[in-house]
């Protein structure tokens, strides 16, 4: 089914018309965040790195925050990895090494997850830090400090770094329930949300990639929102006050040996250069892990139309936000600003079927089964920070000594998207 092309006015109103019956809530615009290349070039315009290295962990209030919040954009290609490391060259050097650092990060969560896939789906490495006496409700409203992040997580779709380690610690290794739910509930509004990296966020908090989980207090809390403790009803009788008890051995996950080599890098990493079977495309298939206008299919192809497609039998088992769909679609009515831009729902591949398309080759499982289905004529290369390689992922260290060297230092800090 082919649908009218979003207006960037009334993007939310076109959800609510063409895609409201595939999310779990009434579709509304962030409260913080606009889809878009434009919004994404008025962001990487006015960064500014400046105590980013102090400041990135900093909760409340908001004036204190030295988050970037390009997450969003970068999720979606409008912003790339190279690009933003670029956008850093000029920052104070502490600075510019914290947030390169951040964006490897970035990169080795998608390495992680272009090589093992579902895979992700179950702890990597060792056994989740649950607690043994669980609470009924993982994420009690009672709580200031809770409420407070699902509140921005609702509202706006986003949470700085340090309040998606509050949340996941609290969910699991507080709470005791399995992490994989949380991790969903994650990914429904988290307008930066990719299995790459929200899993291997959660993994790392819970322990399960590391063997030593994170643990959420009262400490963490008085010491980046301490106005929250402050407010709460529970300040007298924190239920968070000390620090988690340790929690009962489980047995290890079995061992991956995709952890320790990949068999196959060049298939992992995509083509490193375009893929073409000698037919002409007619069209640009756009997929949501780049909706830039650097995409490079859609750079190599400038007069052809671009064609999306809402994921409806996807998008009908994720539930996701209605505050995810409008962001995409505040973005496809920026690009139909400059380029003609076609809007389906349905099966991608009976909605592209006897077109002959161009596309940039994606490092997902669903680019993998749909491109199969599709046969796109070409296939255009990801544009990696780090082209993966056949080394180690065990770890952020273990991957990163096999990369040439482009700067920075390894960091320590979970591999979350709210840099």
């Amino acid at each position: 089914m082919q649908l009218p092309t979003p207006d960037p006015d009334t993007a939310t109103d076109w959800v609510r018309e063409h895609l409201g019956d595939l999310c779990r809530d009434e579709p509304v615009a962030s409260g913080a965040f606009r889809g878009g290349q434009t919004a994404a070039d008025a962001a990487v315009a006015a960064l500014d790195l400046t105590g980013y290295a102090k400041r990135r962990n900093e909760v409340l209030p908001v004036s204190r925050r030295g988050a970037t919040a390009l997450s969003p954009w970068i999720r979606h290609g409008l912003v790339d990895l190279p690009t933003a490391w670029d956008a850093a060259a000029d920052a104070p050097p502490r600075d510019r090494a914290k947030f390169r650092d951040e964006l490897c990060w970035q990169e080795y969560a998608r390495h992680l997850y272009a090589r093992l896939g579902t895979r992700t789906r179950s702890a990597l490495r060792a056994a989740p830090a649950r607690a043994e006496q669980g609470w009924d409700e993982p994420w009690p409203a009672e709580m200031a400090c809770v409420d407070a992040c699902l509140t921005e997580l609702h509202t706006d779709g986003w949470l700085v770094n340090q309040t998606r380690m509050w949340l996941s610690s609290q969910w699991t290794v507080r709470a005791g329930h399995e992490w994989a739910g949380g991790e969903s509930e994650f990914f429904a509004h988290l307008l930066d949300g990719s299995r790459a990296a929200n899993r291997l966020g959660w993994q790392w908090t819970v322990g399960a990639g590391t063997g030593k989980p994170y643990g959420f207090s009262r400490w963490q809390v008085r010491k980046r929102a301490p106005q929250l403790c402050g407010s709460c009803a529970l300040s007298d009788a924190c239920p968070i006050e000390h620090w988690p008890a340790d929690p009962p051995s489980r047995p290890a996950p079995e061992h991956d040996p995709r952890l320790r080599s990949d068999p196959d890098p060049e298939t992992t990493g995509g083509p490193a250069a375009p893929v073409a079977t000698g037919a002409e495309p007619e069209a640009v298939w756009l997929t949501a892990e780049s909706l830039g206008d650097a995409d490079p299919a859609l750079d190599a192809h400038p007069d052809l139309p671009a064609v999306f497609v809402f994921d409806e039998p996807l998008l009908r088992r994720l539930r996701l936000s209605g505050k995810r769909l409008v962001f995409l679609a505040q973005t496809l009515a920026d690009l139909g600003g400059r380029r003609a831009v076609l809007v389906h729902r349905g099966t991608v591949a009976d909605e592209l079927d006897g077109t002959p398309v161009a596309v940039t080759h994606a490092p997902v499982p669903g680019f993998t089964t749909r491109s199969a289905a599709v046969r796109p004529v070409v296939v255009h290369p990801w544009p990696w920070l780090y082209r993966p390689h056949a080394g180690p992922v065990t770890s952020f260290t273990a991957w990163r000594r096999r990369l040439p060297r482009r700067g920075g230092k390894p960091s320590t800090t979970p591999p979350q998207q709210g840099a």
